[in-house]
């Protein structure tokens, strides 16, 4: 279990002024809010399974990604005791509260790209 100090020991607090910049230090980056996503959606993933999801990223970043989700307290990490060893990442309840988050999010930037960013493209193809 991570104790809230190894947090704080990545978080610099002293640079954190409201609680938007603390949710952005703790799920800000490329990767973070893709990781959840997949496991929010589709629950519990080993490695290699969201590596697959993700395959854009590097093993050694999502490995890093993964490991800074953890201490965070927003995923968890179960190793099983077999040969070869089995680890499999989901979400905890903390994890959870943020998929209502993450689904607006995706809603607005559907909805942002297909009025804003390809509206001309799609109305070039149609017309």
């Amino acid at each position: 279990m991570v104790v809230a100090s190894e947090v704080k020991q990545r978080i610099n607090l002293k640079e954190i002024n409201c609680e938007k910049e603390l949710t952005l230090a703790v799920i800000g980056g490329k990767w973070k809010l893709i990781i959840l996503w997949h496991l929010g959606l589709k629950g519990t993933k080993r490695f290699s399974e969201l590596k697959k999801m993700i395959p854009h990223i590097t093993q050694k970043m999502l490995t890093n990604q993964l490991r800074e989700l953890e201490e965070d307290q927003l995923i968890r990490r179960k190793v099983y005791p077999e040969v070869p060893p089995r680890v499999e990442y989901s979400m905890t309840e903390y994890g959870e509260s943020l998929i209502p988050i993450l689904k607006m999010m995706y809603d607005w930037g559907k909805d942002y790209g297909e009025k804003v960013i390809w509206k001309d493209e799609r109305s070039e193809v149609t017309g």
